[in-house]
């Protein structure tokens, strides 16, 4: 669902003399006017180099994430010799035929000759790192914040992709994930009302504050990702086609907190239960912990080997339960700053991890298609494997309130189980698609859910019953919706 993309610039310790002749193929034109570093090399090397040259894999010892780090060199000394691109060993080896060249053919094509031609006339011109940027400055966040974001499709040419949804507190509305936007719409009459631009391409887990306010965690996969809180009510906006049109890239009154961002996606996240925290996980490994009163960052938990897809709170707030692409749940003393538990029975990626409202069992679903419960306060043993999905379970939610459990999966399938019994309750059929977002309405009569193809439904819980069903592509045509 969400794919790194493989680096290829691999110093790996050559030494190389810059008097080596080299048999190069027809060059590409120089490009016209000077070439600014951070406009127009950086985004180069950040596509095709940083993968493998940041500061923790740093192959050939060598880290191209800061200007300084790049002119250090690795193995070898400063790649570069300003004015004199002939002589430079970073050409040098982008042009090489051989065994030597980068990116080595077992990675792929050669640098399009276009692209090297932008190198070579900036170290033409000196190399020159531009004026105001600091050249310890990580340049992963100087490009995230000289990125643009752009306008949402007016109107979807193919089915949005479903990530996350979640009930507007009164229950009668509901918040869809979609491209660069989140829209809103109104469940009785399945009609869109709002639609708010975001910077991040994709959200990827929703949840309404105490005081209504939306948190939302996201981001562009491989580039960045981020958790912001947005007010939907918090500015007058412009009206197209009765649809009211929000900016959340800009306008202050709509983005009213921006907790982080960082270098990859953020994929879930959940609101202590006082309601005075967010704890939020993704990509990068890390959990982290917030006080929604300050927005200051209380804790960073490095506890999982792999993405966190999951997090959840333990009803007394001290601990935090999380679930990762690592095979395993884990639980998280937060007042001890350590791991408590590890849950590693799913024996595959962990999707999702819920905790019941006495504290004492978690619920996890994973890829290997099942559903599991296991003690949270004690051993970590399990307690029960539930039941299953034909596929791999992709969410999990959960009412305490009400003790309602559901999972959705790649099989396109909605299942609510009964907590009290260990068992299922019932199977709700209809998606045409994998099923990536569940949300449960803050009463406990609804459920909401969403898919791969755009396909938004909401249930009656008490009997299955369809309340409301739509896709959440605005102005997709009708053909496109069908799949």
């Amino acid at each position: 669902m969400l794919r790194f993309r493989c680096g290829w610039f691999i110093v790996c310790g050559l030494v190389v003399l810059c008097s080596i002749v080299l048999k190069r193929p027809a060059q590409a034109a120089p490009p016209k006017g000077p070439i600014s570093f951070i406009n127009d090399v950086a985004p180069i090397f950040k596509e095709n180099c940083f993968a493998c040259h940041d500061a923790k894999k740093k192959k050939g010892k060598l880290d191209m994430t800061t200007y300084e780090n790049l002119r250090k060199g690795g193995d070898n000394e400063d790649p570069i010799v300003p004015g004199k691109p002939d002589d430079s060993l970073l050409v040098l080896l982008l042009h090489a035929g051989d065994a030597k060249r980068m990116p080595p053919k077992e990675a792929g094509e050669p640098l399009p000759p276009e692209k090297i031609a932008v190198i070579e006339q900036w170290i033409k011109e000196g190399a020159k790192l531009d004026a105001g940027i600091d050249p310890k400055a990580d340049l992963l966040r100087e490009l995230r914040v000289r990125w643009q974001p752009p306008p949402p499709p007016a109107a979807y040419r193919y089915p949005a992709i479903i990530n996350a949804l979640v009930f507007t507190p009164d229950g009668n509305k509901l918040v869809v994930s979609g491209h660069h936007e989140l829209t809103v719409w109104d469940i009785a009459s399945a009609k869109l009302e709002k639609r708010l631009h975001t910077r991040a391409e994709r959200a990827y887990a929703l949840a309404f504050l105490p005081d209504g306010k939306l948190a939302v965690a996201g981001g562009r996969p491989g580039q960045e990702g981020d958790v912001k809180i947005y007010d939907l009510n918090g500015s007058a906006a412009k009206m197209v086609d009765g649809v009211a049109i929000l900016d959340g890239v800009k306008d202050k009154a709509v983005l009213v907190k921006e907790l982080f961002d960082t270098d990859d996606t953020i994929l879930c996240l959940a609101i202590s239960p006082d309601g005075k925290r967010l704890a939020a996980g993704g990509c990068d490994r890390m959990v982290r912990v917030w006080d929604l009163a300050t927005g200051n960052l209380e804790q960073t938990i490095e506890n999982h080997a792999d993405w966190v897809f999951g997090v959840a709170w333990h009803p007394n707030g001290r601990y935090l339960v999380t679930c990762s692409r690592d095979k395993t749940a884990k639980v998280w003393d937060l007042e001890k700053k350590e791991s408590v538990l590890t849950f590693p029975d799913h024996q595959s990626s962990v999707n999702g991890v819920v905790v019941r409202s006495d504290g004492k069992v978690g619920y996890s679903v994973g890829d290997d298609k099942n559903l599991r419960s296991f003690n949270v306060a004690g051993d970590g043993k399990q307690v029960k494997v539930l039941g299953n999905h034909s596929d791999a379970i992709l969410k999990i939610a959960l009412h305490r309130e009400r003790s309602i459990l559901v999972t959705a999966g790649a099989d396109k399938a909605v299942k609510i189980w009964d907590l009290e019994k260990g068992a299922l309750q019932k199977t709700l059929t209809g998606h045409t698609d994998q099923v990536f977002a569940v949300a449960i309405s803050p009463d406990g009569d609804k459920l909401a859910t969403g898919s791969y193809n755009g396909e938004v439904k909401v249930w009656k819980v008490s009997d299955g019953s369809v309340l409301a069903s739509f896709n959440a592509s605005p102005g997709l045509a009708p053909a496109a919706d069908k799949k």
